[in-house]
């Protein structure tokens, strides 16, 4: 909802549903296509490039959905086709857009972007250490936590734990200190002394793994690929993954499985429940 005073001093409320239209330059067929069935749909430009790529349960009833939403004008107007692609399951679709969007980086899509730089806080000694994916198996390694966009903020986000849970902050490497001399928190009553040797190291990083808990990276739980099996409306397709990789549908393409924080996100969870038809390869 815009406002503005127009020249006679009236303030004019615009309202944008009010000035929409159907994007009827979209050929009809296009939208006749559309299955109600899950899958992935892809809003292509003049030339045929991908400007959005998303995914539903209900591949037509989302389509039609964008087209009567009045803030996604600018999108419609550059759509020139759509397309979409069936999928077994509300998972290969989900895989699938993932796998697209970092593929074309339509420019209509804001999530789902390859991050430049990934990182975790890990404690495989008595202190927090920042890694990062090019440099550690992300799907492989133990006491992992967190998975962060950039160093700066897992720094913020361990300052915080920190704060919170009344830990050292010389002993979690934030604050440089002088050995036996007590670090800001302890002079204030928040540390139980992990800097002048009242608290162990050991249980110093014991209590720092678990404050860290609820952040913990869940390690690949197979001893190599499987496949996630779908079903819909007589198409049968199973997902292939690895080391929380995707690796295409049915035959694996040929590429070495790396850590994807998608793919993380989409089947850490449903993985855990026991929800997903798993076959091991």
């Amino acid at each position: 909802m815009r406002t503005h005073v127009n020249s006679v001093g009236l303030l004019v409320v615009s309202d944008p549903v009010l000035n929409f239209s159907y994007p009827a330059h979209i050929p009809r067929e296009c939208i006749d296509a559309l299955p109600s069935l899950p899958g992935i749909y892809i809003f292509r430009d003049a030339s045929g490039k991908p400007i959005y790529i998303g995914k539903s349960v209900n591949i037509r009833t989302r389509v039609l959905s964008h087209m009567r939403t009045a803030e996604e004008m600018q999108m419609l107007a550059k759509s020139a086709t759509i397309d979409f692609e069936r999928t077994g399951g509300e998972i290969g679709a989900l895989l699938r857009e993932s796998e697209l969007v970092k593929k074309h980086q339509p420019v209509f899509n804001s999530k789902l972007r390859r991050l430049r730089e990934m990182c975790s806080i890990s404690m495989a000694g008595e202190v927090p250490e920042i890694v990062f994916a090019r440099d550690v198996d992300f799907a492989l390694a133990e006491q992992l936590y967190g998975l962060f966009g950039s160093k700066k903020a897992a720094i913020e986000t361990l300052r915080d734990v920190v704060h919170v849970r009344g830990l050292c902050t010389v002993a979690t490497g934030l604050e440089k200190g002088t050995p036996g001399r007590p670090c800001f928190a302890r002079q204030v009553a928040r540390c139980k002394g992990a800097c002048t040797g009242e608290e162990s190291a050991a249980d110093h990083a014991a209590r720092v793994r678990l404050a860290l808990e609820p952040l913990r990276v869940t390690r690949w739980p197979f001893a190599g690929a499987v496949a996630i099996v779908e079903q819909s409306a007589g198409l049968l397709q199973r997902a292939i993954v690895d080391r929380w990789c995707y690796l295409g549908v049915d035959k694996p393409r040929a590429a070495s499985a790396s850590f994807d924080i998608d793919v993380y996100n989409i089947l850490v969870r449903p993985l855990q429940s026991g929800a997903l038809r798993i076959e091991e390869l």
